[in-house]
């Protein structure tokens, strides 16, 4: 799987709290973050469209976006790239650093924790 860059993980975010969302709604839930043009919000959905991390539809005369990377999954691949990477950890990062996260629940928090506790050496 490849990992979100920031802006990515952003417009992901905004679509796993709610979906399906037209750009401009995207571009409003995530411009006081990120700071930018609606421009640049298009911009970035079509890298992701074309990267399989959104589809699109259009639904009552509007185009609109769903995502395509599971929550979960991609939370776990992004902590294990964290850990690796930037913490120099061989082991996975414990999962009491995501507890309080407004992001996930603890049905997907108990999830999370499997998929980093499993989650295989070889990978990267």
């Amino acid at each position: 799987m490849s990992i979100p860059s920031i802006t990515e993980l952003s417009l992901l975010k905004a679509l796993w709290k709610q979906q399906p969302l037209s750009a401009r709604e995207i571009h409003e839930s995530v411009v006081e973050e990120l700071n930018w043009s609606f421009s640049s919000t298009r911009k970035t959905l079509e890298r992701m469209l074309e990267k399989q991390m959104v589809s699109q539809q259009t639904l009552h005369g509007v185009l609109v976006y769903q995502p395509s990377l599971d929550k979960v999954n991609t939370l776990a691949a992004f902590a294990h790239d964290f850990g690796r990477r930037v913490m120099e950890m061989d082991a996975p990062l414990p999962v009491n650093m995501f507890t309080g996260s407004k992001l996930v629940d603890q049905r997907e928090l108990a999830e999370l924790e499997q998929l980093l506790r499993d989650w295989p050496t070889d990978q990267e």
